[in-house]
């Protein structure tokens, strides 16, 4: 019963088929298709539309306007439209303007595609991995990395403008498209850096736009060619990082100061466009003289202050503080710190200017000097002991020295220093003060008297004393005269040279000689036996012989002894 029902059906149904194609005519062929038809009246939210077909169709009003405008359709305005389906319930065709235009919009495309023109369109939302484009009606795909020639992080100043795009594929069968606008921003800009490149040339001023910055500059696109400008040509002032002034996406002004026509690189320089604060700045900044200034840069041989916007001099390490010698700048200066410096040496030529920080307080050498002069006495404590003296900390942070030969008069200074340590308190007295090598030389054994004057107080040269031999040597003997020390050469111990002999001389001995020279301050006396010697025998010849006489030199001095042992007797 059910098969016999199913096959009663299947001829009906063909029937009504073939009765509803003859009613609509060809309409059912046509499904699918573009055709041209005229509007003939508006029935609610769509138009109908007479395409020659014994049934007319309808169209959405929505398919010729845009979001918030109106529809611009009269009756009898032509338009093509596209052949959707049929109506069962009416009758009517399904029509599409806007499938019209996209199958209008892919004709031509195929057509621009084909001979590789460029097309207009616009940018239309954010999709995966992309954009959409609206071609005219036809929707195609941009790739992230076909918007722009560099990566664009924001993309919305794009959004809904016009533009120009490349096709780079199509495929009808699946409906894709795309596009990509990178390819025609890199044709234009080859054409233009072509044109560019042609009429470049140094001193030509031009304006560009900041594309990147790194560290030691920024990146100018000209207009299809890229320069570099330099950290150090953006300014006339010091900037430590390009960042201080420009910014990407930046329009400037710039100048081509260098221009190589075979590698195609071009320097370009902001701060040429300025007038040079460096013209004339010998005249604006003289020798000794002091002006205020701002700290830019510190380093580890100096600090960098700007005198004025664009000029700026260094302050050597060695300049910065009268003590503090070992210290990193950083410990006396800070950056943005304002100070007074002096104007040391001006190089215009060299661009630099040497400063002084320290030139611009009192020198504490020169100012201990005001208050301390030669001779008076100061305390301080011991800050060092080194193999050639004592360090003595004293006023204005400045040290004073007490050299190993100035701590006692009597001992040697390597055993005189062992009687003191570091941290102990000591007084001296002040021997010399050097400014200029900043120098202060101190002692202690000048408290006291020098034994060694006492001892030759009474002492004068060509005197005859008698002294104890201390100490018997190669070159001669050393003497005691009266608690001081004195020294007779080899040569000096008699008259006789078969007799100038030291060993003759033993530790203990008592003679006589004649005092040839004193030296107090340097503590040094020399004696001469064979000079008492030939003075006796010079007084002898005086008193007992003369040239004409006959007597012999025998006879004289012979008599002279016998004086001398008979004044003697009578004196006992």
């Amino acid at each position: 019963m059910v098969m016999a029902h199913a096959g009663h059906d299947a001829p009906a149904h063909e029937d009504f088929e073939a009765l509803l194609n003859e009613q609509l005519g060809n309409a059912g062929g046509l499904e699918g298709s573009v055709l041209t038809g005229t509007v003939i009246g508006r029935s609610g939210d769509f138009y109908l539309i007479n395409v020659g077909l014994k049934s007319e169709g309808r169209v959405p009003v929505k398919e010729f306007t845009r979001p918030g405008e109106e529809a611009q359709v009269v009756l009898g305005d032509k338009v093509d439209v596209f052949v959707e389906r049929y109506e069962d319930k009416d009758g009517l065709i399904v029509l599409s303007r806007d499938k019209a235009r996209r199958e209008e919009a892919w004709n031509e495309l195929e057509k621009s595609f084909t001979d590789g023109q460029r097309v207009r369109g616009t940018i239309h939302s954010r999709v995966k991995g992309g954009f959409t484009v609206d071609l005219n009606g036809a929707i195609a795909f941009l790739p992230g990395s076909q918007v722009d020639i560099r990566p664009v992080r924001d993309i919305s100043p794009l959004l809904g403008q016009p533009q120009v795009f490349q096709i780079l594929k199509m495929d009808r069968a699946r409906g894709n498209i795309v596009v990509s606008r990178r390819a025609v921003l890199e044709e234009t800009r080859a054409e233009e850096r072509s044109k560019l490149m042609e009429t470049l040339k140094e001193g030509q001023i031009l304006d560009g736009v900041v594309k990147n910055i790194t560290d030691y500059g920024a990146f100018v696109d000209l207009g299809g060619v890229d320069g570099l400008l330099h950290v150090t040509d953006i300014s006339w002032k010091r900037i430590n990082h390009p960042t201080e002034a420009l910014a990407i996406g930046q329009t400037v002004k710039v100048q081509v100061i260098r221009f190589n026509p075979e590698t195609q690189r071009i320097s370009l320089g902001m701060k040429q466009l300025e007038a040079d604060p460096w013209d004339g700045v010998a005249a604006k900044y003289p020798v000794q003289t002091r002006f205020l200034g701002r700290v830019t840069n510190i380093t580890d041989y100096g600090a960098f202050v700007e005198l004025e916007p664009g000029v700026e001099g260094l302050v050597h390490v060695s300049e910065m503080s009268w003590t503090k010698k070992n210290v990193h700048p950083g410990k006396i200066v800070s950056t943005s710190q304002e100070v007074e410096v002096m104007i040391l040496d001006v190089d215009p030529d060299k661009r630099r200017i040497s400063l002084g920080l320290k030139q611009t307080m009192s020198n504490p050498w020169a100012s201990f000097l005001e208050t301390h002069p030669i001779g008076t006495e100061v305390e301080g404590e011991i800050k060092n002991i080194t193999e050639f003296g004592l360090f003595i900390g004293l006023t204005g942070d400045i040290d004073g020295m007490i050299h190993l030969s100035d701590l006692d008069w009597n001992r040697p200074g390597d055993e005189a220093v062992k009687d003191y340590k570091k941290g102990d308190v000591v007084r001296a007295k002040v021997l010399d003060v050097d400014i200029e090598k900043e120098r202060i030389s101190l002692g202690v054994k000048q408290l006291g008297e020098d034994p060694y004057r006492e001892a030759t107080a009474e002492l004068r040269k060509n005197q005859i004393v008698s002294c104890v031999v201390t100490l018997v040597q190669e070159n001669g003997i050393e003497v005691d005269v009266n608690g001081a020390i004195g020294f007779i050469r080899k040569s000096d111990l008699a008259r006789e040279r078969g007799d100038q002999r030291p060993e003759r001389f033993s530790v203990g001995d008592t003679l006589d000689a004649k005092v040839t020279n004193i030296d107090k301050s340097n503590r040094r006396m020399t004696l001469s036996i064979k000079a008492r010697e030939m003075d006796e025998e010079k007084q002898a010849m005086a008193e007992y012989g003369s040239a004409d006489s006959g007597a012999s030199l025998g006879d004289i001095l012979g008599a002279a002894l016998k004086q001398a042992q008979q004044k003697a007797e009578s004196e006992d």
